[in-house]
């Protein structure tokens, strides 16, 4: 395998090499402890990066107690030449080995913007910087490549019911655009309920819209405005089942003037999957759900020009693509995390 030399700070040294098609690994041995990196070096706009950072206390003169190894702390940066484009801090989640040595493995997940492209994003850098046991701070670079990606273009035609929604500025709904935006905002480092793939959140598998759809809104006073579509809409009947994509915490259950019944699941550290449209709801706020429990019925609700699920990812607040995390996008079975 190719192995390409890095820079730990000053001091330290770690080695690349491919373990799959989008994945790379990061290795770093020392007398104190080891380090394994594991993350995607290629992603497309509107997808994300993952890295998941695996740390291993070695024989170490002094040991080290458990409250001081889970001191660690370690930030995410992704940069261009010319400035910092996002931040995101690391969080733990359980390791999937039960060695005897101390051990912590950490998570953080960076969103790509659907506007992007490999032409105006071409020297991007991923930085990790870490502090070790709370004590000694370090940081590397990784190697990361952006790719080619390209969206639909779709106009849509709105009666005078689906105008009226789209050019609303009332208190009422700019509280709920607020509202779900201080939520999506929201990052509790505890919130780790699922790391493995999630799933399509129904059985149907035609796909009306899809994630990025650069749309232009045609009203029927022959104004228009423009936009993005957040996230897949399938062509469900009204009362299809719809179901969780993920284990994880329910922190919205209401009505909104713009997406109907509307449900939002938190998953993983500032992740979210929101399901809009319905015309029932099965859960409440506050629920624990698990993979594939039934959340609701399909519907019509909102904005809606026909019965259909629209499936919406948030990573820190952004819209990502819903099929990326469908995939291993934390490394979960890769063989170094087995035993």
């Amino acid at each position: 395998m190719n192995r390409i030399l890095r820079k730990i700070g000053v001091l330290l040294t770690i080695s690349f090499a491919v373990v799959n098609l989008f994945a790379k690994e990061a290795i770093f041995d020392s007398e104190d402890y080891s380090l394994y990196v594991e993350y995607n070096d290629t992603s497309a706009p509107g997808d994300a990066i993952f890295v998941r950072m695996k740390i291993t206390q070695n024989n170490r003169k002094a040991k080290i107690s458990k409250e001081q190894f889970r001191a660690t702390t370690a930030k995410l940066t992704l940069k261009n030449p010319d400035k910092t484009l996002r931040k995101s801090d690391f969080y733990e989640i359980p390791a999937v080995s039960s060695r005897s040595r101390q051990e912590i493995t950490l998570l953080a997940g960076i969103p790509l913007s659907s506007w992007w492209t490999p032409e105006s994003q071409p020297n991007l850098t991923l930085t990790i910087t870490y502090n070790l046991y709370g004590e000694n701070s370090y940081h590397f670079d990784l190697p990361f490549s952006l790719i080619g990606k390209e969206f639909v273009s779709e106009t849509l035609y709105l009666n005078e019911s689906n105008t009226s929604i789209k050019t609303d500025n009332s208190d009422k709904r700019m509280q709920q655009i607020n509202k779900l935006n201080a939520l999506l905002g929201t990052f509790n480092p505890d919130a780790v309920y699922q790391t493995k793939p999630f799933v399509s959140p129904t059985t149907v598998e035609r796909r009306t819209s899809f994630f990025a759809d650069r749309r232009i809104y045609q009203y029927t006073s022959g104004h228009s405005s423009t936009g993005l579509h957040y996230g897949i809409d399938f062509g469900a009947p009204q009362g299809s089942e719809v179901t969780a994509c993920a284990a994880g915490k329910v922190v919205m259950a209401e009505t909104r003037i713009s997406t109907g019944w509307s449900i939002v699941i938190e998953h993983l550290p500032g992740l979210y999957s929101l399901y809009y449209h319905l015309s029932e709801m099965k859960v409440k706020v506050g629920d624990m759900v698990e993979e594939g429990q039934l959340i609701g019925l399909s519907g019509n609700t909102g904005l809606s020009t026909a019965p259909h699920l629209h499936w919406e990812m948030r990573l820190n607040g952004e819209a990502v693509s819903p099929d990326f995390f469908k995939g291993n996008f934390t490394f979960e079975d890769l063989p170094e995390n087995k035993e």
